[in-house]
């Protein structure tokens, strides 16, 4: 293994530690907030580490297929963020 590899390699692992210590504390605040935005937020938080998973698990297998679904799944994490929030401040989603 050369020297690039390898700082690779530990840079992956150190980045898929960070955002899975981040998604802990997300799940943390999604259990403990006091209020019903910082749920929403945890659940916005939460699905952003999904996404930075899914993508560092992209790069460490070497495949593009993740990169698709990561786009997949913030445009699902967006609308359903939206729709949530509405639903909590005005009490339906469609008007």
């Amino acid at each position: 293994m050369s020297f690039a590899q390898d700082f690779m390699n530990t840079a992956l692992i150190i980045a898929f530690v960070s955002v899975s210590v981040a998604q802990i504390m997300s799940m943390i605040r999604l259990i403990i907030g006091p209020s019903t935005g910082d749920r929403i937020l945890a659940l916005d938080t939460m699905v952003i580490n999904a996404i930075a998973i899914i993508i560092l698990l992209g790069i460490a297998q070497g495949t593009r297929i993740y990169f698709e679904v990561s786009l997949i799944i913030a445009m699902l994490g967006f609308v359903s963020t939206v729709a949530y929030a509405r639903f909590v401040l005005r009490g339906d989603i469609i008007e």
